[in-house]
């Protein structure tokens, strides 16, 4: 395979592989959003929570859309990732038409008035982040796969199948790890 971690960069796909089991990060597809020789910075994508937006976070009383674990780190503090860098002040573009983060008072007026539909954001507790290094050698262990992003799977609701459809894209050998049973030694 070629060295994966080459290929990383904010707006890509980290793909926890088959034999990652660890469980924060167990058969996961995380959103990059930064990526430098500081660490790395991402998002779960098919970890939904069972609480809803409005339960959780003040200012957003109105939305129903389910909130997502981001990640490991810091999981008392709130982010989201957008299709709306128009009109939200503070966004980064991490792939074209998808944003992260920007002013979220002005998020809630924009939701709260219409202008943006709940379902041009999604909501995350914490986040995954890796310190100068880290992320490199979990590469060279073989923990990790990596993909182009599009703005569809970013906001996709197939968490259940999200991993292994995602996998399954990279073609190749790849088709048959995405097909691989989650506990392999129990067959």
């Amino acid at each position: 395979m070629v060295n994966e971690f080459e290929k990383l960069k904010a707006g890509k796909l980290l793909i926890a592989s088959a034999n990652l089991l660890e469980s924060n990060f167990k058969r996961t597809v995380l959103l990059v959003c930064e990526h430098s020789e500081q660490g790395s910075l991402g998002f779960i994508l098919n970890r939904p929570m069972e609480v809803k937006v409005c339960e959780a976070i003040t200012g957003f009383e109105e939305i129903e859309e389910v909130l997502h674990m981001g990640g490991p780190v810091q999981v008392d503090t709130v982010h989201f990732i957008h299709t709306r860098g128009d009109v939200i002040d503070g966004s980064q573009e991490v792939l074209p038409g998808v944003f992260w983060g920007g002013d979220k008072d002005q998020l809630s007026f924009l939701l709260n008035t219409g202008v943006i539909q709940p379902s041009e954001i999604r909501f995350f507790l914490g986040y995954a982040g890796w310190t100068a290094g880290q992320l490199e050698t979990e590469f060279e262990e073989g923990a990790w796969y990596t993909t182009t992003a599009t703005r569809e799977l970013v906001f996709s609701g197939e968490y259940e199948r999200m991993w292994s459809r995602t996998v399954r894209s990279k073609g190749g050998e790849y088709q048959l790890i995405a097909n691989t049973p989650e506990l392999p030694g129990l067959n």
